[in-house]
């Protein structure tokens, strides 16, 4: 085989990579779909984590777990170190949130979505067990521009005049949370509006970052392994996202400053996942900003999912409709 040939191969796995993701957060999606509204979060998570691994044991690649259900869920599956797919080609990083969105999914809310994504080996940032950062993410008229360290009103002129729209049209979107009402101040009295979400800043941090969304700005302190996730997307938009720890207690300083971390440092998209060749993939669990949630009708299951691949930044739509008795063992 020529070296063009074998190269040729190696993009076409790359390739069906992407549309393998997709398949695992459909099943994932179509599980925990199942307990939309029925105000049970850890049922919902339960069924999207063994729909998630049970599909992900029939990939053919060589995964291993570095951003899981973890130590904060106690998860049995899909856990911090879990070898995924057959083993076989490169080692790949890989990130996971059955639902990201859990609580949303049982309230029935918007924006709860299935997510993976994937890595070169050793490229997604390790936070060394600190939950939270600080985050600022925008799209790519606004990339080169924003700094978290500035303040709230500078960020929000410079996103305003890189998109060519007076200030009182941008919306930022805020995960609701006692912490957040001195930004939430800080951001009406710029004249902006804002999008208070309940969880699931997965999904709000990549509608920042793409067009016709109704959101320009993703602004607070969420977790950790979701902003890592989300930068796996976002190098597949142009976009950017920035990231500072913000550890919640001593303890947690204390084992970042163990770590090597500096807590003053703003890490950006590249930081916080190194390689270039990164997948995402997301199916929407409820409705939402960036997705429509899974529907049930009969005998169908309709899903709605994204798929991203940074090295050619390509993003693409899944429409896909599946044969519910197919799925009989996720019914509830």
């Amino acid at each position: 085989m020529s070296v063009s040939e074998a190269n040729e191969q190696n993009n076409q796995a790359d390739r069906n990579l992407a549309l393998e993701l997709v398949r695992v957060t459909e099943a994932a999606a179509i599980a925990g779909g199942n307990w939309v509204g029925a105000g049970d979060k850890n049922s919902a998570d339960g069924a999207a984590v063994d729909a998630m691994r049970n599909m992900l044991s029939t990939v053919h690649f060589n995964g291993t777990v570095v951003i899981g259900e973890g130590e904060k869920d106690e998860a049995p599956m899909l856990f911090n170190g879990e070898q995924l797919g057959d083993g076989d080609g490169p080692a790949l990083d890989v990130a996971v949130d059955p639902v990201d969105g859990t609580r949303l999914t049982a309230l029935g809310m918007n924006n709860a979505l299935s997510v993976i994504a994937v890595a070169d080996g050793g490229s997604m940032f390790d936070p060394s067990a600190v939950f939270y950062m600080e985050k600022l993410v925008t799209g790519p008229d606004a990339a080169d521009l924003v700094d978290l360290r500035l303040p709230v009103k500078q960020n929000l002129h410079l996103v305003a005049k890189a998109k060519g729209k007076r200030i009182n049209q941008l919306t930022v979107c805020i995960l609701d949370r006692p912490r957040h009402a001195q930004l939430v101040e800080e951001v009406r009295a710029t004249g902006a509006r804002t999008r208070m979400i309940l969880d699931g800043d997965v999904a709000g941090a990549i509608a920042a970052c793409r067009e016709n969304t109704g959101v320009d700005v993703m602004l607070g302190t969420g977790g950790t392994p979701e902003g890592i996730v989300a930068a796996c997307a976002i190098k597949a938009t142009g976009g950017i996202i920035q990231g500072r720890l913000a550890p919640k207690d001593d303890e947690e300083k204390q084992k970042a400053i163990d770590a090597g971390h500096n807590l003053d440092t703003v890490m950006t998209t590249n930081e916080l996942v190194t390689s270039n060749n990164c997948f995402f993939a997301a199916t929407g669990v409820t409705d939402g900003d960036l997705l429509r949630g899974v529907r049930y009708s009969g005998n169908r299951i309709n899903t709605q999912s994204i798929v991203m691949r940074s090295k050619s930044g390509t993003v693409r739509m899944v429409e896909a409709e599946h044969i519910a008795e197919k799925w009989d063992k996720y019914q509830r």
